[in-house]
């Protein structure tokens, strides 16, 4: 008789922080036989897996996100008739800009029993982190998500949200001059406020404040990882009492 396939966990690993880790994200990490985790996943968190666990590292470098793709579906492969779970551990929700629904898609096509456990993410959690609320009646009743890679920033169309209330940008720090740019010229007001929230939930967490202006300019310097957050909302930021030290630059007229 065949041996039993794996069962495959898409889990979520939230912001960082790992008390925001859910509790069957960190039920399963105990009790996994294999963890792939992506370059972003805090020490912290990995520290709660299964000491006896295959570790596999999926470190996207810039140029090889494609080549380390093809080998995270290789590793599932290698991985098929391990006796316990293999948990896919991605940063924040495995659903949100992290190729979940592709791997998932994979997964399903190869015949794996395959789970997603969702996960916070920093979407949603580095504004509320950082005392940013995404929406605030009379001031934005909605808000937007959107990719801020190289290939974005050719693809998005940016003037669609030059009235789209709270924007929120993921991975795009290496090109915030731009996508600042491309929101100007596409009739976004350059005043716009703008927060930078970096290593949230963390220790290293900071929130660097500044306007539309000034990043098309190239004057805002900020470490990834960091969300980049668009909007009036960002003048109601109110710094939450917290065990971390908010750096915050100055506020510009």
């Amino acid at each position: 008789m065949a041996a039993e396939r794996a069962k495959v966990y898409l889990v979520g690993a939230g912001p960082g922080d790992p008390d925001l880790l859910t509790r069957k994200a960190a039920r399963l990490l105990a009790q996994a036989e294999a963890v792939i985790y992506d370059k972003l996943v805090s020490p912290e968190i990995l520290a709660l897996a299964n000491r006896d666990a295959t570790f596999v590292a999926a470190c996207k470098q810039r140029g090889q996100q494609e080549e380390i793709q093809a080998e995270i579906y290789a590793w599932y492969l290698r991985l098929r008739d391990v006796a316990g779970p293999v948990v896919r551990l991605k940063s924040g929700d495995p659903m949100v800009f992290g190729r979940g629904g592709e791997e998932l898609e994979f997964l399903t096509q190869h015949g794996f029993d395959v789970e997603v456990v969702p996960g916070v993410s920093a979407v949603t959690a580095a504004p509320a982190l950082a005392g940013i609320p995404l929406t605030y009646r009379g001031v934005a009743a909605s808000f937007t998500v959107l990719p801020g890679h190289r290939q974005a920033v050719k693809e998005v169309d940016w003037p669609a949200y030059r009235h789209a209330g709270t924007l929120v940008v993921l991975m795009g720090v290496d090109n915030r001059a731009a996508i600042a740019t491309c929101l100007i010229n596409g009739g976004r007001p350059a005043r716009d406020p703008v927060a930078f929230l970096q290593f949230a939930s963390t220790e290293r967490e900071r929130v660097r404040e500044s306007t539309l202006e000034q990043v098309a300019r190239g004057e805002v310097d900020v470490e990834p990882p960091a969300v980049f957050v668009i909007g009036e909302v960002v003048r109601l930021r109110t710094a939450p009492q917290t065990h971390r030290v908010h750096e915050t630059a100055d506020r510009q007229s």
